[in-house]
């Protein structure tokens, strides 16, 4: 199941049913989970460490060095990728860097679409969609269910929030809160990515309520922390709108603004 060209360092740790493309290279440091498949022409190196069941297609880079010009090479990072992920054709995902925490993690069931790069010590969560050519630069947090279109970019140390919408081609300089859409250059909160949160399985009580917050912090011309003292009440009775409040309270970057009227 590792065709005959493939390139397998002697450190590499590979479950017996993974299945290797012709003119892979697997490098130093690489573990491989059960089930999973990576296409031709694909480059992995180490410190990486690859889960179970998941899907690289052809003429992707994984757990490269970081671009990053304070990184020396040889400094032993890491790169973690959790299970039932489909990484699509061209995609890379690099290590981390010493400065960011040492590792970049990609969770499970995530679907990456081609072209896509996930930069250094950006931390994915679970069951996230990654349109093609959707770039991350380094240090993003991308949270659960979250959605990036194509041709979105996500600048450095941003966060985007659980089961958000950020458009195609999106520019995002500031943090998108859980639950929202976001779209333009640069990125400009639109409305509740409200299909997304039924899709997930979302009551209209839910629904409801977090479409309250969301008018709460973006119609009603509140400051963000008199927003946040109103919508109090309501963030103790869905703990979906806790975590939209607890999120806007801890950004570092600022929101995402909502477009002027």
């Amino acid at each position: 199941m590792i065709d005959p060209s493939a390139r397998i360092h002697p450190s590499a740790r590979i479950a017996e049913d993974v299945e290797i493309g012709p003119w892979t290279i697997i490098g130093e440091g690489v573990e491989i989970g059960a089930g999973t498949t990576i296409g031709p022409h694909c480059l992995l190196k180490g410190p990486t460490r690859i889960g179970r069941n998941n899907r690289i297609y052809a003429f992707c880079s994984i757990g490269e060095d970081p671009q990053d010009k304070k990184f020396a090479p040889g400094t032993a990072t890491r790169l973690e990728i959790g299970d039932h992920n489909t990484i699509r054709e061209y995609c890379s995902i690099n290590r981390g860097t010493p400065e960011g925490g040492g590792v970049t993690r990609l969770g499970d069931h995530n679907w990456i679409m081609g072209y896509c790069h996930i930069a250094h010590d950006c931390q994915i969560g679970n069951h996230t969609i990654f349109a093609n050519n959707a770039t991350l630069a380094g240090h993003v947090e991308v949270g659960d269910y979250a959605i990036l279109a194509g041709f979105a970019g996500v600048h450095q140390f941003c966060r985007v929030g659980e089961s958000s919408f950020t458009a195609i081609s999106a520019v995002v300089v500031k943090d998108v809160p859980p639950f929202v859409m976001a779209e333009g250059n640069t990125a400009r909160a639109r409305a509740i990515n409200r299909e997304g949160m039924r899709r997930r399985g979302m009551t209209p009580e839910v629904i409801e309520a977090v479409k309250r917050a969301y008018r709460t912090l973006y119609r009603m011309q509140l400051t963000t922390d008199k927003a946040m003292e109103e919508l109090a009440s309501l963030a103790a009775q869905f703990p979906e709108v806790e975590r939209f409040t607890r999120f806007v309270q801890a950004s570092k970057r600022g929101i995402v603004r909502c477009r002027a009227t």
